[in-house]
């Protein structure tokens, strides 16, 4: 009798949670269905089904919208914004979209050695696919949807082990090679013409909620490297243009451009015990 009370008192605190933060029948599953079928429409490469002609191409966009306005319902129905207005504004932007994935896939091929064609970049690349992903999410954000763009860039995340924040302002033809671990923070600043290397962190110094508002990241200006676990943090530091910033740096003031930074190691060689006495 005592467990039939405490598991009734139970589920009582549970229904009036879940009518208090319900958001639809699997928000979650449907905005990951939504990015991979956006993105088999942009490129071929992501089809799990093969469609050629114009006509089938228009078709599939028809659906997406549907499907999008459907995601959407649950997520605007208590806010000010127009569920037809937001929707039709994102579809409008699908082909500036797809010109900068463009962008972005030709400098990932033409800054790696390793890349055979643009196809291999779009096919095998966790780096283009997270920043696709992160534009798309992106155009959300920027229309005050910040619970579906978060979502879309944590899918990200989880299939690529990029974590880009929706918020973020990157510019075009950026490249990340190989990429994992990467993070960008909300009010980060990206420039064109960047590359990135896995484990670098563009952060924040300070968690503090009271600075949620403001410019907490670092601005990256055009034309930077930036090595494999670098650590850029703070919102008023400026990498300046043309500049590379190396492996293992920890950066927390600006740097000029054309600058060149690196993290100085010292490595000790020591001879076994065995070979100090050999002939």
């Amino acid at each position: 009798m005592k467990n039939k009370t405490y598991y009734n008192d139970f589920a009582q605190t549970l229904k009036v949670r879940r009518d208090d933060h319900s958001l639809g029948f699997q928000l979650k599953k449907g905005t990951q269905e939504f990015v991979e079928d956006l993105l088999a429409i942009l490129f071929p490469h992501f089809c799990k089904e093969i469609f050629y002609t114009k006509e089938e191409i228009e078709s599939r966009i028809v659906l997406l919208e549907r499907d999008l306005k459907r995601l959407l319902i649950p997520l605007l129905i208590e806010t000010s914004l127009n569920l037809e207005d937001t929707v039709k504004q994102f579809m409008q932007t699908l082909p500036d979209l797809h010109n900068k994935l463009w962008l972005d896939a030709e400098a990932i091929t033409s800054g790696d050695p390793a890349a055979e064609s643009i196809d291999e970049v779009i096919l095998a690349y966790p780096g283009f696919t997270a920043i696709a992903i992160y534009r798309i999410a992106h155009e959300f954000h920027i229309r005050h949807v910040p619970i579906f763009s978060r979502l879309i860039t944590e899918y990200a995340h989880q299939i690529t082990g990029i974590d880009i924040h929706p918020g973020a302002q990157i510019g075009t033809s950026f490249a990340i090679d190989h990429g994992t671990g990467i993070v960008i923070g909300e009010s980060t600043i990206i420039g064109d013409n960047v590359k990135m290397y896995q484990g670098v962190t563009l952060g924040a110094l300070s968690v503090d909620k009271n600075l949620a508002k403001s410019k907490r990241h670092p601005t990256i200006e055009n034309n930077v490297v930036i090595y494999a676990q670098a650590i850029i943090l703070g919102g008023e530091t400026v990498v300046g243009h043309n500049s590379i910033i190396g492996g293992n740096v920890w950066l927390t003031t600006s740097v000029p451009p054309f600058s060149s930074v690196y993290q100085e190691s010292k490595i000790t060689v020591r001879l076994k015990e065995n070979d100090k006495h050999t002939d």
